[in-house]
């Protein structure tokens, strides 16, 4: 059988960008999703095969996980939507990919890694902007201090976020942060803590979030202690720092409700992605004093993540794999995010 891959949420804001580099590739993905009325028009567009189907028709998913190698999961948000895929991909022995930022997520499939193993699988979530790029300059950064026993984080995108990304943001909104705590995964309030941080040429006060990478950083690393920091403009650190007041309020159904209808369709547009940059900054301490810093300059997030997916995607294609759960930098090293065109680093 011919290698080949499915794109579960391809007619997502982010799911569309990945097809459509898939196939600018000239990769043959089957597109795939809940509704025919939106993924076979771009399925037509791109020349692909499609399927279209919920998660929840377990037949469905079955017979088309078959016809492929593994699966690129963009469908979130992944805490609702990865369990049945993973657990489809782990009876019908395909590879799983996604593209999730969520700590929840990145736990939970953390836990099938023997599942994983004994089904020659390899189950890698976040193969997006979230986490390659951090995931990598965590490992960057431990290569240079074996010994670092303390990790710091942070990231400054320029660029709108997605419906997808405002959606799965609101639906945690009441959750507060997290941290890692000698080894262990610690609930903190909302912008528990905020700093200055230089991302090269300039300084951005940075406030703590529940990033992925309180997850995957220390199965990439070991590091037991990781704190990971955002820029967000005034009025979000405003909204998150109250958040620690009423989340029990803006958690309820009748309140998300509300909050996920007024999140806008879609997401930043070709322009604006060609105009955006990511900046990445990390710093790793061990209990003696020592100290080393680094840091990225990536594309926009969005594109960042088609083009990190299918990097990956194509290193499973021709076989380049480790069975079990995996990080991107676990995987396939520090250096994997400078296979991307326009990310450079610095010590």
């Amino acid at each position: 059988m011919e290698k080949n891959f499915l794109i579960y949420g391809a007619s997502g804001y982010t799911g569309e960008l990945v097809a459509r580099e898939a196939a600018r590739r000239g990769l043959k993905p089957i597109l795939s999703g809940r509704s025919q009325a939106n993924v076979e028009p771009l399925a037509k567009e791109l020349d692909l095969t499609f399927r279209t189907f919920s998660l929840e028709d377990r037949k469905s998913l079955e017979y088309t996980l078959k016809e492929v190698e593994f699966v690129l999961h963009c469908a979130g948000p992944f805490s609702l939507t990865s369990k049945p895929m993973v657990e489809a991909c782990l009876r019908t022995g395909k590879h799983y990919l996604d593209i999730t930022g969520e700590i929840a997520v990145f736990e939970a499939l953390a836990r099938r890694d023997k599942q994983a193993k004994e089904a020659g699988i390899m189950i890698m979530p976040g193969v997006g902007f979230d986490v390659v790029p951090s995931d990598c300059l965590a490992l960057h950064l431990k290569n240079r201090l074996p010994s670092a026993a303390h990790l710091t984080l942070a990231f400054y995108g320029l660029g709108k976020i997605s419906h997808g990304t405002q959606a799965t943001m609101t639906m945690n909104v009441g959750k507060g942060g997290a941290i890692r705590k000698n080894g262990e995964i610690v609930n903190v309030p909302a912008a528990w803590k905020t700093r200055e941080i230089a991302f090269g040429e300039f300084t951005k006060t940075g406030v703590t979030i529940p990033w992925g990478d309180v997850a995957t950083a220390f199965y990439s690393t070991g590091i037991p202690n990781i704190e990971v920091y955002t820029v967000l403009p005034e009025t979000n650190l405003r909204m998150l720092k109250l958040s620690r007041y009423i989340g029990w309020l803006l958690a309820t159904k009748p309140m998300q409700s509300y909050l996920q209808k007024q999140i806008p369709e879609g997401g930043p547009n070709e322009k604006e992605r060609a105009k955006g940059k990511t900046f990445l900054w990390g710093e790793a301490k061990d209990e003696q004093g020592n100290r080393v810093e680094a840091h990225l300059q990536c594309p926009e997030g969005y594109t960042l993540t088609a083009l990190t997916a299918l990097n990956i995607t194509e290193k499973v294609i021709n076989g380049n794999y480790k069975t079990g759960f995996q990080t991107p930098a676990k995987a396939y090293g520090a250096d994997l995010i400078l296979e991307i065109e326009g990310v450079s680093i610095s010590d």
